[in-house]
């Protein structure tokens, strides 16, 4: 049996799951972390993104705070709070991780709120609505496609980056990859890799099904939309008479 099989086999284990800190609960903890990291970024980079970009400036500030949280690798983070009063554990990765999420947010918010065209704004503003009126009934629901894709992307990073929680004393999916490694068993940590990757799978499915629902306008499933393009394009073909059909 290799390695890949022992992996198949442990994760078909039902213990291997229901134990206390097993599957379930590692996959629990490890959501846990990754949704308060990506709250905690959306809170930052919402409000910011949001303010430039309906103000139309500070798309270099962007770029620049983009192109410098992307530099910073999170394992350099880790190593920083692990000599800060900081230290090790969950608090540390999900700083980490809240660091790591805001620069897709950030942008394509700030992208997001620029993009809506300024007539549109005028001719809210000309039926006599509140600033507050515009920004949430107007440029918000124009601006929701792209500020859903930056949360659906920072989500799915930091869950799939969450497993470095476990190199500092934390917890998540990391810590099967972390035994797996420590005992030389390749078995455990390729089904740690493979349960990470499949959590960040399905967190990628279920924000996408989200931004499907509330994307405003006529919602279709994409497939359905091929093949009515499809149809669409075909060209009919002729009878014996020549009259298309």
């Amino acid at each position: 049996m290799n390695d890949f099989e022992r992996a198949i086999v442990y994760l078909n284990d039902p213990f291997n799951w229901s134990r206390p800190n097993g599957i379930a609960d590692l996959a629990v903890e490890h959501l846990t972390i990754s949704l308060v990291a990506v709250l905690a970024a959306m809170v930052v980079a919402l409000p910011i993104g949001t303010a430039l970009g309906t103000s139309r400036r500070g798309g270099g500030l962007v770029v620049g705070l983009s192109n410098v949280s992307r530099a910073v690798p999170t394992l350099a983070l880790l190593t920083l709070f692990a000599v800060s009063p900081i230290g090790f554990g969950n608090r540390a990765t999900t700083i980490a991780l809240a660091v790591f999420a805001v620069p897709p947010i950030l942008t394509n918010t700030f992208v997001g709120f620029r993009g809506v065209d300024p007539e549109v704004r005028e001719a809210a503003r000309g039926m006599g609505m509140s600033r507050g009126q515009v920004l949430t009934r107007v440029e918000l629901p124009l601006a929701l496609p792209l500020l859903m894709t930056g949360i659906r992307t920072a989500t799915v990073q930091v869950v799939a980056t969450a497993g470095l929680a476990a190199l500092v004393g934390g917890g998540g999916l990391g810590r099967l990859i972390n035994l797996g490694f420590g005992q030389q068993d390749y078995g455990v940590m390729i089904a740690g890799a493979i349960a990470v990757a499949g959590l960040a799978l399905l967190t990628e499915a279920v924000l996408a099904l989200v931004s499907w629902l509330v994307t405003p306008g006529p919602r279709r499933l994409p497939f359905l939309q091929v093949r009515r393009a499809e149809g669409a394009g075909a060209v009919p073909e002729p009878t014996a008479s020549g009259v298309p059909l």
